[in-house]
């Protein structure tokens, strides 16, 4: 049995400042436990086109508020107690509240090794 808390992950390499937000990455592939856990901010009035191909993901809010947009153009509002999930390595769109950040708790299986890091600079989005 372990514990961590968000203190300790930020003084490590599992800290991940990901551009429209952060990642605290709680659970990775090191741990064996076969999947990952991040506490995971999406920045205010951020956008972000995101694909997971290697991952499945599933978000739990915790605070905040925001939405996910599929390439359908289908839009789901995202607030507490709310729980999306990516079951087809769908790519989507992740943005953070008009003026308030959406908090997640974020689940991927496979786990992610910790470090890695969306690049949004493109046209086609980020994936990993």
């Amino acid at each position: 049995m372990f514990k961590r808390s968000l203190s300790d992950i930020e003084r490590t390499p599992f800290f991940v400042d990901w551009g429209n937000g952060t990642s605290h990455r709680l659970l990775t592939e090191q741990d064996g436990m076969g999947f990952t856990v991040c506490h995971t901010v999406v920045k205010a009035g951020s956008q972000s086109l995101l694909e997971y191909r290697n991952h499945l993901e599933a978000c739990y809010c915790i605070a905040g508020e925001g939405e996910v947009e599929d390439m359908s153009g289908n839009v789901f509002p995202i607030k507490p107690g709310d729980i999306y999930v990516l079951d087809e390595h769908d790519r989507h769109y992740l943005r953070g509240g008009a003026s308030t950040d959406l908090i997640l708790v974020s689940v991927f299986n496979p786990p992610l090794k910790g470090t890695e890091r969306h690049r949004l600079n493109g046209e086609q989005g980020s994936a990993y």
